[in-house]
């Protein structure tokens, strides 16, 4: 944010002295402030973007003792505090008195105070922010008091955040108070500030931080029309059974960043169905992206003991458990060097009893460790089975070859019939990267009508421009190519549009090939074969490992008539090693989708060529002459 820009907010909004009498700042009044600022008129809308925008304005009080990549350490749990202490003010009296009385008969209040609060979370201090304000010369002894008294859930949450560290330094460079009366004046109640808009929020101040830290904002969110599509394909075939009255599902995120994609999902099931109950699981690397998680799952009254913090691939913190959906979005093309011990070990002590029996992938890319992770954790086809998405880049479609265990992985998932569609993305989607992304929709509990098959979806030109580009991110999917590409999905047939293919249906084994091994015999200087002397190779051609070949041949394809067609004609000489032969399976998604364009006819390019070469010789008489 400009310096200038940052001048006009703390003019317009920091010296509004009547609000600190009336107490917090109506959020409708800081945006008709903002709107007026920035447009020059006053409105009254509600808007996520000024909101961030106005406690984003923090930075300016801490420019200069803080460098920008550590502003987010202050803000964000500054924003969690104040959502907490509004969320609990209309019961703090409550709460305390049931905290005597229970304290006086000698009871431990915690389940008292948890069902007075009406939340899973309750705080047993007299004090909230507006009344930290009456002390500012105790206000760190009294903030840090303030936050102890938060039931053992919370304090886990600001622990993540090392937020008493910041408490020190604000309190050194004396701005503690001057940053927590900021906070105390902005009424973030959830009747003012609802649930989404917090999410928005947060996902826009999560955007800002990572950008100014030089980080990639994509390890923390995923943009949120992304999240809304695989949200639609992992629930289209379900809708008859997610609209009965008192259904309860589970939502697994294994790399849960800020919990975006659990919130779609719950608002999701929301709108099929208000009785419905979404429960929500998750485990996050980054301490504040698993600290704001953590927060927002409390707001929204999930049991963030669901909620883990640590890595996935080597301590899944959910172990044994098993879930209806799930949903990740694992960083794309990242090392697992440092866990590699602790994979291997798994791996090879647990085989098919583990997470990665049917193979390892290359060190430097960790994709498909996510989703033979998620595939481990499916429910059995007999208790009702498990369907997810999960977004990877191309790699893990073809990288490999025969035998490799990114290729052992894809004949796992395709052998067991578990893949149901692979949508490629537009490029410019993510924060973090353009590269071209797609979407795997895993099921065990397939329909009929998609058993034995895959579906591909050509998506690559649904999109929009955006206004502004948010890092790498430069395109949008609208919510009419949501519903475009959700119903193809759905329909479940092939599509083109424009001479085009943009959807197709292939049998599983036809991403399946044999690696044979082609040799051809060693021959002396007067050009005999030379033949083995000894043993099994006695009496039989020598291999000449210089003119060792392989071809791949087709799963649906006899290697005899193969071999006969398309070797033998060029060397007669020649012959397959069957013990070197190996299954492998890729998926060229762009080969399925490729469309031949005949090139222009000769004439019109030598006609076009004779013009050009008119018009220098042209002038090139008129620089003569």
């Amino acid at each position: 944010m400009a310096r200038g820009k940052d001048s006009t907010l703390r003019r317009c909004v920091l010296p509004t002295a009547r609000y600190r009498r009336r107490g917090p700042i109506p959020v409708q009044e800081v945006v008709r402030v903002l709107l007026h600022v920035s447009l020059g008129t006053w409105g009254s809308a509600m808007s996520d973007t000024n909101l961030s925008s106005f406690i984003w304005s923090v930075a300016d009080l801490l420019r200069g003792d803080y460098k920008q990549s550590d502003y987010g350490k202050v803000i964000l749990p500054f924003t969690i505090l104040r959502r907490l202490d509004c969320v609990l003010e209309p019961t703090k009296a409550a709460v305390l008195a049931e905290k005597k009385t229970r304290e006086k008969a000698g009871l431990n209040p915690e389940p008292f105070l948890l069902r007075t609060s009406g939340q899973l979370f309750y705080n047993t201090s007299p004090l909230d922010l507006k009344t930290l304000m009456g002390d500012q010369d105790h206000i760190g002894e009294n903030l840090r008091a303030y936050m102890q008294a938060f039931s053992p859930a919370v304090r886990d949450i600001f622990e993540s955040f090392k937020f008493h560290t910041q408490i020190d330094e604000l309190d050194k460079a004396n701005l503690l108070y001057m940053v927590t009366e900021k906070f105390a004046n902005i009424d973030l109640h959830p009747a003012t500030v609802s649930n989404a808009q917090m999410g928005a929020v947060f996902e826009e101040l999560i955007r800002k931080f990572a950008e100014l830290s030089n980080e990639t904002a994509g390890e923390h969110f995923t943009p949120r029309e992304v999240i809304r599509l695989m949200v639609n394909l992992i629930f289209i075939e379900d809708d008859a059974a997610l609209t009965k009255p008192g259904v309860v599902r589970s939502l697994y995120d294994p790399t849960a960043g800020t919990g975006g994609m659990l919130s779609v999902a719950d608002e999701h099931l929301a709108g099929l169905n208000p009785d419905a109950r979404l429960v929500m699981y998750g485990q996050e690397l980054n301490p504040e992206s698993y600290a704001i998680c953590k927060a927002d799952m409390l707001i929204k009254g999930q049991d963030i003991a669901n909620i883990i913090f640590g890595n996935t691939l080597s301590a899944d913190g959910l172990h044994g458990k098993r879930f209806d959906y799930m949903l990740s979005n694992p960083p794309f093309g990242v090392a697992w060097k440092k866990i590699e011990r602790e994979i291997r070990k798994e791996a090879k002590e647990q085989g098919y009893n583990g997470r990665f029996g049917p193979g390892l992938p290359r060190v430097s890319d960790g994709s498909l460790l996510f989703l033979l992770h998620l595939v481990s954790k499916m429910r059995p086809a007999v208790d009702g089975g498990s369907r997810f998405g999960i977004v990877l880049n191309g790699s893990p479609l073809f990288t490999g070859g025969a035998g490799s265990g990114e290729s052992e992985i894809r004949r796992y998932v395709l052998e067991n019939d578990l893949v149901e569609a692979i949508i490629a993305l537009p490029t410019d989607m993510f924060y973090n990267t353009g590269i071209s992304t797609y979407v795997w929709i895993v099921s065990n509990r397939k329909p009929a009508k998609r058993a034995g098959k895959v579906q591909l979806i050509d998506a690559s030109s649904f999109w929009q421009k955006m206004r502004k580009g948010l890092g790498s991110k430069r395109k949008e999917l609208s919510p009419e190519h949501i519903e475009d590409i959700t119903r193809l999905f759905g329909e479940f047939r092939e599509v083109t549009r424009d001479d085009v293919p943009i959807c197709r249906i292939f049998r599983n084994e036809d991403f399946g090939y044999r690696t044979i091994t082609v040799e051809r015999p060693q021959r002396d200087e007067q050009g005999k074969v030379v033949v083995g002397l000894r043993g099994k190779a006695k009496g039989k051609p020598v291999p000449d490992s210089s003119l060792r070949d392989t071809e791949n041949v087709p799963l649906g394809e006899d290697v005899g008539e193969y071999f006969e067609r398309e070797v033998l004609p060029h060397a007669a000489d020649a012959w397959i090693d069957h013990d070197k032969t190996k299954v492998g399976y890729e998926i060229p998604f762009n080969r399925h989708f490729y469309v031949f364009k005949p090139p222009r006819p000769l004439d019109e390019i030598d006609a076009e060529l004779k013009a050009c070469t008119d018009r220098i010789l042209t002038m090139i008489e008129g620089l003569t002459q």
